[in-house]
């Protein structure tokens, strides 16, 4: 389709502005072409070679523009500007008088007038590059040869020092080149020459700006505004820094003035309805979309933001709408291929969501955020057909280390796994009681299953049948090794299954010729080790598949081979890093309380979770973003305003809650606190290991924390109230401990949703079974061969597949119960109100059927869709609650 002049002047305008100046040219080009009076697209080609350093050039365009018309402000300021460069200081003075007689005025004028007279009286013979030599610069920089660019344009700095010119340049390009730090020291050798280009300072400002440097940033875009008052790309990018910076209102205020200058700023437009949208305010950032869209049709941003704010505001159909009209223009648009997909999971077309993500990631392979959400999509989903590329794209997932918990996509990846041909055969052969007779062969197909050996290095794999299977081939390599030696090419998967028993924390049942022939290999390795012989790596990694290596006394006379570097690494450098991490972590209080030490002994023998991958939020928010993004209703809106909040994780286990929230939380300060040393140690080993630094940790019980003589922002208390002797006298003392205003996050466990789980306590309880691993593993296998029921819906938890989470399942020291009513109480006696639920599928089935805009906030309402939908709040009620008395 042809584009119109006007159509042919914003795309010119878009490739001018993000820094493609071949672009840019060949679309004013063709305009000029169409009509070579047009003025706005002779001031833009001037404006053009004026930013690539070929001011010269730049005149006549000025000057066509002035001919065409003298009443356009900005034309004169960009010619007398370019005339200043040019140090043609008679002609600048002639031109600003001629502007003045044709009714020019106002700060820009005041300004550049300013500057013409200061120029007049600095100016010198200094030697400056021709402009021959200029041009043969700027062909390289508008070719994209940054690097020759930089070799020619510092070969002529040294010949001309004082050129301005050459030093904006030579910051451009390194900018482009990334090398931020050498293009703010050339942009300030440039203004120590020549101390109010403005230009210089917008330059300056985006390096500061690319290196994260917001409040350098602002400052540096005040000081070429203040030289050039019209300068719309100064308020803009400014605009942009307010808004990382999380300052709103002052985001949308220089949006403002960016647009009043140019009228015709569609992308000011657009970034002003992102900052309205951040503030909630959907139904204006979509008005802001639209105008943005009039003004540039073709626009796929805007239609892309359009979708997000139509997402937020539950109109699905016509944010898919929008996000269809931006693939139109831009088909190969990563980042609407990702927000569909959030659309269709929105809707429960999870099929359409995961093919939409991986479309995402094609495009992208690196997409960081496609990644988070396609491990969101996968949660419980079990594939019906083989999908090889989207294992490609799990196994990714799961190498990203800090895009998903690895349990909630076990659940996805095993179900792929299982139309695998070698495992299939491997089902098969178990089944029919040959898996020995083809062990080797069937092993070594294993270990080329990416999918299977990342999922078994990094979560328990919440399958009954390979669990089966895990524990037969665990036996058959004991077996083997002590028949026929070490005569075995399988130590890919004997790694990964070591890991996978480890992490389960030894969970497989152990036979009676496991533990005979356990106890004989272990009394070789002993042998060797006291003749000086090192065991080789199958024999290492079968004891690691049956006990950790720390377990063992030789453990640190161990030659570490690569084969079981990574075995090593974790069954006894980390519990080694752990135990030393112990001795250095604070104590609040000692604790004194019965049920506390109850609980306190059951983690510190079973810290929980064990876990290896986590999710960290990419980009962290301000409390504003969040609470706008979780739809909650605040009371009082002064939590909004803090910008660097203090937050008490209650109880953080081994650190999964604590690490989410630093990285949820913008410029966070957080003091986690748990009563089991063990989880602590765990915790802060994994902290230190993603580099987290806005954490601390401290051993404490949550009835003691009045000692601390301090409130806190936000609290967040995860799963922890319900296993206290009163979970109410807990959830009192968190409740002083929050400022006014205040938030907190509560989980707690649902009595109608865990109606099985009672059951199962009840008989342990009766039967006065005991939380050995051998209690608990003993009766876990009755329940495996149960036909209750109540006990065949436990075997689909991921909890009943590690030790740790068994025993805090089913075996747990204390547990309480809440109904919606019972938390409704609660609430009241302790002065606080109900924000919202935290968990968005549940809020969106909620929704479906209460059509009220307070019915999520009613917790009568919540009580009758549970009573309705009794395995609606299975894992826990997440929720928030503010300080409001």
């Amino acid at each position: 389709m042809e584009l119109t002049l006007d159509q042919a002047l914003q795309k010119g305008i878009e490739a001018h502005k993000a820094g493609k100046a071949q672009e840019a040219d060949k679309y004013y080009t063709a305009i000029l072409k169409a009509n070579p009076k047009h003025p706005d697209a002779n001031h833009n080609m001037g404006a053009l070679a004026v930013g690539i350093g070929k001011v010269e050039a730049a005149l006549p365009f000025f000057k066509t523009a002035l001919e065409v018309n003298q009443t356009v402000a900005q034309y004169w300021l960009s010619y007398i500007d370019a005339l200043i460069k040019l140090d043609q200081l008679d002609d600048a003075k002639a031109a600003l008088n001629q502007a003045k007689s044709n009714g020019a005025t106002g700060d820009a004028f005041d300004q550049i007038e300013k500057r013409l007279s200061s120029s007049i009286s600095k100016n010198s013979n200094i030697q400056k590059p021709s402009q021959k030599e200029l041009q043969s610069l700027i062909n390289l920089y508008t070719k994209g040869q940054y690097q020759q660019a930089l070799t020619k344009a510092s070969q002529l700095l040294k010949q001309y020092p004082n050129s301005i010119i050459l030093h904006n340049i030579l910051g451009v390009v390194n900018a482009g080149l990334g090398k931020l730090e050498e293009s703010i020291k050339l942009y300030k050798k440039a203004l120590s020459i020549k101390s109010d280009d403005a230009d210089t300072y917008y330059n300056m400002g985006n390096s500061f700006k690319a290196q994260g440097k917001l409040e350098e940033a602002i400052e540096t875009y005040n000081k070429a505004i203040s030289i050039k008052p019209d300068f719309a790309d100064s308020y803009y990018n400014m605009g942009i820094a307010l808004k990382d910076q999380g300052k709103l209102e002052e985001a949308i205020e220089a949006y403002n003035k960016a647009f009043t200058i140019k009228p015709n700023y569609a992308e000011a437009y657009n970034n002003m309805g992102i900052a309205l949208k951040d503030q909630g305010k959907l139904e204006e950032s979509i008005k802001l979309y639209k105008k943005a869209l009039s003004i540039k049709p073709d626009y796929a941003e805007a239609y892309n933001n359009m979708g997000n704010a139509l997402k937020d505001q539950g109109k699905l159909e016509e944010a898919i709408e929008a996000y269809n009209k931006a693939l139109s223009i831009k088909p190969d648009y990563a980042d609407v291929h990702n927000n569909i997909a959030a659309s269709f999971k929105d809707q429960g077309k999870l099929e359409e969501a995961i093919e939409a993500y991986t479309k995402a990631i094609a495009l992208k392979p690196d997409f960081a955020d496609a990644y988070h959400n396609m491990g969101d999509a996968l949660m419980g989903v079990k594939f019906t057909k083989p999908n090889s590329d989207l294992q490609v794209i799990i196994t990714a997932l799961l190498e990203r280390k800090t895009s998903t918990r690895p349990s909630e996509v076990c659940a996805a990846s095993i179900s792929l796994l299982k139309f695998e041909t070698c495992i299939q055969n491997l089902i098969q052969e178990h089944a029919q009681g040959t898996l020995s007779q083809s062990f080797q062969e069937t092993v070594l197909a294993l270990s080329d299953a990416p999918l299977l050996l990342k999922l078994m290095s990094v979560c328990p794999l919440a399958d009954l049948e390979l669990e089966e299977i895990f524990t037969n081939i665990r036996s058959i390599f004991l077996a083997y090794i002590l028949e026929f030696g070490e005569k075995l090419d399988t130590l890919r998967f004997q790694s990964a299954l070591a890991l996978q028993c480890f992490t389960n924390e030894y969970l497989y049942d152990q036979s009676d010729a496991d533990t005979t022939g356990l106890q004989k290999l272990e009394d070789i390795v002993q042998k060797n080790f006291s003749n000086g012989k090192q065991p080789s790596p199958q024999v290492i990694l079968c004891l690691a598949s049956f006990k950790a290596l720390n377990e063992y006394k030789w453990c640190d006379l161990l030659t570490v081979e690569s084969a079981i570097e990574e075995v090593f690494k974790r069954q006894v450098l980390e519990p080694n890093q752990e135990a030393r991490i112990k001795l250095n972590i604070p104590t609040l209080q000692e604790i004194s309380d019965k049920v506390s030490l109850k609980v306190r002994h059951q983690y510190e023998e079973n810290p929980y979770p064990r876990w290896i991958n986590t999710v960290l939020r990419l980009n962290p928010s301000v409390i504003s973003t969040i609470v706008n993004n979780a739809k909650l209703k605040i009371f009082d809106n002064k939590i909004k305003e803090v910008n660097e909040p203090n937050i008490l994780v209650a109880g953080c286990g081994t650190g999964q809650h604590s690490i989410g929230t630093a990285s949820k939380f913008k410029d966070s300060k957080v003091l986690a606190i748990d009563l089991s040393l063990s989880s602590l140690a765990y915790a802060k080993r994994k902290t230190d290991e993603l580099k987290i630094k806005n954490i601390k940790y401290m051993q404490a019980d949550i009835l003691n924390l009045g000692k601390l003589g301090k409130q806190f922002d936000i609290i967040e208390s995860f799963g922890v109230l319900h296993h206290m002797a009163d979970p109410i006298e807990g959830w009192r003392v968190l409740t002083k401990c929050l400022k006014k205003s205040g938030l907190m996050r509560i989980g707690l466990y649902s009595e109608l949703a865990r109606s099985a789980i009672v059951k199962v306590r009840k008989e342990v309880a009766e039967a006065g079974i005991g939380s050995s691993n051998s209690a608990m593993k003993s009766f876990r296998r009755n329940m495996i061969n149960s036909e209750k029921n109540y006990h065949k819906v436990e075997l689909n938890s991921p909890d009943f597949y590690s030790m740790s989470t068994l025993r805090d399942l089913l075996f747990h020291t204390q547990e309480h119960r809440f109904t919606i009513t019972q938390i409704k109480d609660s609430l009241d006696e302790l002065g606080l109100k109900f924000c919202g639920f935290e968990t968005r599928d549940i809020v969106r089935e909620f929704v479906s059927v209460n059509t009220g805009a307070n019915d999520p906030y009613d917790l009568n309402k919540w009580q009758a869709f549970e009573e309705s939908n009794p395995r609606t709040f299975v894992r826990i009620y997440d929720f928030w609650c503010q300080k409001v008395d």
